[in-house]
Order: C-alpha cells, then structure tokens, then sequence
C-alpha cells in the first residue's frame, strides 16, 4: 500500500494523501493558475521540487543558507497589540515598543507603523498625531520604517463618505451613477492619500505601503496608481504597493491607467502598471481557495508569482500569510504551510521579499 502523507486543505485542516495524489493536485493546481492568467505552467523538476516539500516529514522547513530574502509587513505593530480575532496576540504595547520588539528582538529586516484603523482616509483628521509618532519612532530605531494604511475606497461611499454606494447602485441597474461615484471617490481617495503621505515624508519618513488595494475594484487600483505618481513626483519616499487579490474587479468596468483597462488584470499585468507608476515594490497577491488542498494551492499562487516575478523590473515581495501565498485561511497560519509556501516562493518563483 502505498505510504501517505499529511497534507492540510485550504482551510487548514489535515488529510492524508499519497505521492500521486499529491503531484497530481500540484499539476491541476498549477494548470488552474496557467489557462486563468495566460501564463505558463510549472515544468516537472518545479514539480519535483514542490512533492519533496510536501513529503518532508519535518514540520518546518527553510532555504538554504545564502537563499533568505528581505522580509516586509503588513499591519506591523498590530500583530502584537491588536485583538485575537485580528491576527493579533493581545499584548498590550505601544505602538513604538512593538516596532522596537521587531527591530531587537525578532530581527525584522524591515518595520512598518500604522493606525489602528489601517486606512488613509481616517488618518488624515489626526495626521498631526501620527507625525509625533512616526518621529519618536525614527529617532529610536534603525530599521527601515513604511507607514501602512489601505486605500479602501469604501470608505467614501454611503454611509460613511459623501458618494453614492456601488454596492447598492448596480443591483438597481443605476450603472452610470455607480461609476461616477467610483470615479468621484478616486479624486477624493488621491488627493488623501498624497497629503497624509507627504505629512509622514515631512518629518522623515522612510517609505509607505499601499496595503490591501485593489480592494474595491479598479476604481481602488486606479487611486493608488495615481497617488504614487504623484508622491514619487514630489517627495523620496518609497513605495510599495501590496494587492488586496490576484484579480482586480470591474466594480466600474471602464476604468484605465496609461491606456490599459485596469479589470481583470493578474499580478504579471498589475506589476506593470504599477512599476510605470514609479513605485518601488510590488507584493501580488493569490488567493486561497479552502476547498482544495495545499498542494493545489500552493502550485497555483507559486505559477502566478513565477510570471509576475519575469514580468517586473522592481522587487516582488509576496504578500504571504493568511489565505493568501499558498497559505490556508486560517487567521494564525500554521507553521508547517507557512513555511513550505515561503521556500516554493523564494527557490521557484524567485522573489525577491515575503
């Protein structure tokens, strides 16, 4: 009878599979991932290399010394402070001692500051706050700091901002009205995210990140293409712009950025767009799906950063972790899928970051 070995599905929980069921899921998995982006599949020593990822009995797994890449966060300080039900542990620190934590005792190559609320537009009321912020934490620290926030164009629609909700126009056929608020939330959405950006340069910031965008739809992705235009037009930071998927939504269907329609585009196309707006990082994201294994999923989002990696003249730093990157959707990914995914990533898909 032939031998078996732990594999878990995407919602994290175990099942038991032989070799054959395993390459198999790996060569769908990844087959999925090359018809879906028009891209090419995995060849079999990638194959290969993934099965022994998957029948090595240890629980983690690494890269060879020499092979690590730099690491970037997302949230940061949050991971610790926040709420369990937010990925966070409860511990209750501030927001400098979090980064400092990071810095001396995790070794983080980089950290990265943000508001509890994590988006650009709630920042913008108490920017002054967050400069005193970002300042004490410049001034004790030596790692690089991003700020983070998202651009969460939701937040300017109905019933929390001025602007008609597409959600709730486009069940009614009010097509028109929906993309005109979409493109009246792009301007407002730009223009805070530059300002609260060059705010945080003022005082000495070292870079941002555009988190979780896309979020949205295209309308989201537009904004943030063309707020980092502008700051890379107007101040030093640098940017890195981590997607919310790895598909962007025709929320509004029309939308374009330099000639290119921004629906339906995958990480090797949305790298373009964003390395022409003069960013500095890219983190494509690909999504878990919970009814499939590991070994599919990993293959799949392991396929599509492969070509967006070829694709891209700046670093790709994966966003990996919860149902996203090979992970399962569980909110404190295990170890053993954390860490397979993150050496698929680096030896295959050859990027640059995680």
């Amino acid at each position: 009878m032939a031998e078996k070995y732990p594999v878990r599905m995407g919602d994290g929980h175990f099942v038991e599979m032989t070799a054959d069921e395993i390459r198999a899921h790996l060569i769908e998995g990844s087959e999925d991932a090359a018809d879906r982006g028009k891209i090419a599949p995995l060849d079999d020593s990638e194959y290969d290399f993934l099965l022994d990822l998957f029948t090595n009995p240890a629980r983690v797994v690494g890269v060879p010394q020499g092979h690590e890449v730099v690491l970037t966060h997302d949230i940061g300080t949050l991971r610790l402070d926040g709420d369990q039900g937010n990925s966070g542990v409860g511990i209750p620190l501030s927001r400098l001692q979090g980064i400092q934590v990071h810095e001396r005792a995790f070794a983080a190559d980089t950290m990265e500051l943000g508001h509890v609320d994590y988006s650009w537009k709630p920042v913008k009321p108490i920017i002054a706050q967050e400069q005193q912020v970002l300042e004490n934490v410049l001034l004790s620290t030596i790692v690089p700091i991003f700020y983070g926030a998202m651009p969460n164009l939701g937040l300017y629609y109905a019933p929390d901002g001025p602007f008609g909700n597409p959600s709730d126009l486009l069940p009614m056929a009010k097509i028109d009205e929906a993309r005109e608020a979409q493109e009246l939330a792009v301007e407002h959405a730009v223009r805070d995210m530059v300002y609260v950006a060059t705010k945080l340069w003022d005082v000495g910031g070292d870079a941002i990140n555009f988190d979780t965008t896309g979020a949205a739809g295209d309308a989201d992705f537009k904004a943030t293409l063309h707020a980092v235009e502008q700051l890379k037009d107007s101040t030093g930071l640098a940017i890195e712009v981590g997607m919310a998927g790895e598909f962007i939504l025709g929320m509004h269907g029309k939308l374009e950025y330099e000639g290119t329609r921004l629906a339906g585009l995958f990480p090797h196309d949305q790298v373009k767009l964003v390395e022409k707006a003069g960013a500095d990082i890219f983190g494509p994201v690909v999504n878990t799906n919970t009814s499939r294994s590991m070994a599919w999923n990993l293959a799949r989002a392991v396929t599509f950063v492969k070509a967006c990696v070829e694709a891209s003249n700046i670093p790709i730093h994966v966003n990996m972790g919860m149902g996203v990157g090979g992970s399962p959707v569980f909110e404190t990914p295990p170890i053993d899928s954390v860490s397979r995914a993150s050496v698929a990533m680096v030896e295959i898909a050859r990027v640059d970051g995680l």
